[in-house]
This record gives structure tokens, C-alpha cells and sequence, in this order.
């Protein structure tokens, strides 16, 4: 008689059997013709132009985890939305502060100008241009 881990250990053993045949059986199964665009870093039919190890630029991050904590957020929304009725005043009153601790996130996210897609480049002073306003000044 099986104890529960057994079934458990049985359940993982054939789970490991099934994938293995599943590899064994797509690598038999598939086409074996290997040819220079196959080996290439894209497989989109675009000709690689320059290295891959570009720096990219530090707005996609941002606006990508930004749209992800506002994104999660919201999703804590909607179980509040489906027992609204049943929570009573403090749970819409909980709700507002959340609320409006997200909205003061969005206003600072806003000011900051991290929304902002095409930023100007920040103006590095320099020493040679400082004495030349200095010199137009007098």
C-alpha cells in the first residue's frame, strides 16, 4: 500500500518519464537541416547590423516597471470591486487611501517627467562655457 508521498514520488517519476519521451521524440522527429541563416542570432530574416551588446536606453526599464507596479496595483481592485456591498464603510475608506497612495505615485512619476518619452538631453556645464557667459555678460 502506497503512502501519500508515494503516489507523490510516482506522480513526479512519470511526469519526468513523459517529458523525456517528449524530447527524445521531437528530436528524432525533426528535420536536421542546418544551413548559415539558422546559425545566425535573429531568425527573423533581418541581417544582424553591429555588435548585440548595444546599450540600450534606461526609458524602457522605467516606463516598463512603472506600467507594471501601476498594472499590479490595479489588479487589487477588482477582488474590493466583487464584495464591495459585503465590506461596509471601511473598506471604501481603506480603498480611497490606496487609492490616493497611488495616485500621489502617479502625480510624482508625472512631475518627474519618467513618462515623458523624448526627454532633452541634459546640458552639461562646462567650464569654457560658463567664462564665455561671463566675458558676453560685462
Amino acid at each position: 500500500m502506497l503512502t501519500d508521498f508515494g503516489r507523490v514520488f510516482i506522480f513526479f517519476l512519470i511526469a519526468g518519464v513523459f517529458v523525456a519521451v517528449g524530447l527524445v521524440a521531437a528530436w528524432v522527429v525533426r528535420p536536421k537541416r542546418w544551413y548559415a541563416g539558422k546559425l545566425t542570432s535573429y531568425e527573423c530574416g533581418e541581417d544582424p547590423v553591429g555588435s548585440s551588446w548595444v546599450r540600450f536606453n534606461i526609458r524602457f526599464y522605467v516606463v516598463a516597471l512603472i506600467f507594471l507596479i501601476f498594472d499590479v496595483e490595479t489588479v487589487f481592485l477588482f477582488p474590493w470591486a466583487l464584495v464591495y456591498k459585503d465590506l461596509g464603510m471601511f473598506a471604501f475608506v481603506e480603498m480611497l487611501v490606496f487609492l490616493f497612495i497611488l495616485f500621489v505615485g502617479y502625480a510624482y512619476v508625472w512631475a518627474k517627467g519618467d513618462l515623458d518619452w523624448d526627454r532633452p538631453a541634459p546640458t552639461i556645464p562646462s567650464v569654457r562655457a560658463r567664462t564665455a557667459t561671463l566675458t558676453n555678460n560685462r
